[in-house]
């Protein structure tokens, strides 16, 4: 490890490696506005292999990639159902609404981050003109850290196809639900029109998501890549950190999942304090709120970067291994033995 900060706010903190760094410096490049960046149309047709899509776009980020599909599915005056902790209705600005035009209709998810088909039936709206018309149906997975059960996914995907809804999956930390899971990308992508798979979490580059799915769809998102200010030049340079993450960085996401396993265990059972999880990289932790200020100051001393609150969320990645963790144990443990 080369930084001496633990920093456990987020899965986006990671720095690219040594490798990836030149992976990056020998990647080839062309311009991908014009579609000839010969590394990016590389991750693309890969990771649409990889998900069992036709085709694939590489974008700057998740939140354009998200709102990409959803403009792609939707047009202006149509709505999408969306749990209510879902990104794509409570974390990316609004942009469904501000620049698509497009209703989310948010629905509470159930404790295991499902959404549960009852509401998701009863939120579809009559063909009427007073209403918004329902188009499409956004999942996310992993979210909250917790794996949506496949056996749930197929049920909600029978209830869209037979209600003529499209189903989009925020799969910004899929590949943890594909490590923890043991199923493919294929496989948890299947009941899904399109997918949105974020490279600058688990996967650890500095930055890009790329969205699959069919070819016409694909072209349909190109257009609106364009327009929200997606187009890239030379972006092999951003894609090579893809591919070497594919190569390197899947897998290993299992150690991000033990690391939180460890985390969770080495905190449960101080007094006051409650421990939920693990949701394979995160761990979700109830302070006493006397105690937040307290333990902020000593994990700052010790070296430790969280967002402490009455509600945390320790969030294990790349950058964090086991010896890491066990200080960070060791340092919480430290603070509430003392007198």
């Amino acid at each position: 490890m080369t930084h001496t900060l633990i920093d456990l706010r987020s899965d986006t903190v990671t720095r690219p490696t040594a490798a990836m760094l030149t992976a990056m410096a020998a990647a080839e490049v062309g311009d991908d506005v014009y579609g000839d960046d010969p590394t990016v149309n590389r991750l693309q047709y890969r990771l649409a292999e990889m998900a069992g899509m036709d085709a694939a776009l590489f974008m700057p980020s998740g939140t354009q990639s998200n709102l990409a599909a959803l403009m792609a599915h939707c047009a202006r005056g149509d709505e999408y159902l969306v749990g209510q902790h879902a990104h794509t209705y409570k974390y990316e600005g609004g942009g469904a609404a501000v620049l698509g035009s497009i209703q989310p209709q948010p629905i509470e998810n159930a404790e295991d981050g499902t959404i549960p088909l009852a509401k998701l039936r009863a939120a579809v709206k009559p063909h009427d003109d007073h209403f918004a018309r329902t188009r499409l149906v956004a999942l996310e997975n992993t979210i909250g850290g917790q794996v949506i059960p496949q056996a749930y996914v197929e049920e909600v995907s029978t209830f869209a196809r037979a209600a003529g809804l499209g189903m989009h999956l925020d799969g910004a930390r899929v590949f943890n639900a594909v490590v923890a899971s043991g199923l493919s990308l294929a496989e948890v992508c299947a009941p899904y029109d399109s997918v949105s798979i974020c490279l600058s979490k688990g996967l650890g580059t500095p930055v890009g998501s790329v969205l699959c799915g069919s070819r016409g769809f694909i072209e349909t998102s190109h257009r609106w890549r364009k327009m929200l200010g997606g187009g890239l030049r030379q972006a092999g340079i951003l894609a090579a950190a893809g591919l070497h993450a594919l190569d390197h960085h899947v897998d290993r996401l299992a150690d991000d999942h033990a690391n939180a396993a460890r985390l969770a265990e080495g905190l449960r059972g101080i007094d006051g304090v409650t421990v939920r999880g693990p949701f394979t990289n995160m761990v979700f932790v109830d302070f006493p709120p006397a105690n937040v200020d307290g333990l902020a100051t000593r994990l700052k001393v010790a070296g430790i970067v969280a967002s402490v609150g009455a509600h945390t969320r320790f969030v294990t990645h790349l950058d964090i291994d086991r010896a890491q963790v066990d200080r960070v144990i060791a340092t919480i443990l430290a603070f509430y033995a003392r007198p």
